[in-house]
């Protein structure tokens, strides 16, 4: 299952050297919803490589500005603690794997 990153836990977070996915998204969001057992999924096949995190964006303003999310679902990829890639909207879990398998 997926970690809950929050703007407290953001900096130990990205700051751990490993490549961290973070799905930002909201309870009232329908497409989020259909996102969130794909992202679960993604978090147990790639647990010990990546770190995947879910971000609600109505509990954690300083991180959803940083990042300045304006639509959710979107899915963000971390590597070094950069962003290298973003994934706004929903897509299947092919999509969000080939851009896992880009991290590593």
């Amino acid at each position: 299952m997926a970690q809950t990153i929050t703007d407290a836990t953001y900096s130990s977070i990205i700051g751990s050297g490993a490549p961290v996915v973070i799905d930002f998204w909201a309870e009232w969001c329908g497409p989020c919803r259909l996102m969130s057992p794909i992202i679960d999924e993604l978090a147990a096949e790639y647990e010990g490589k990546v770190t995947v995190c879910k971000c609600n964006v109505d509990e954690n303003d300083d991180t959803t500005t940083q990042f300045a999310i304006r639509s959710i679902p979107t899915i963000v990829f971390i590597k070094d603690g950069k962003q290298v890639d973003k994934q706004v909207g929903a897509c299947t879990k092919e999509v969000l794997k080939a851009k896992i398998e880009a991290l590593l």
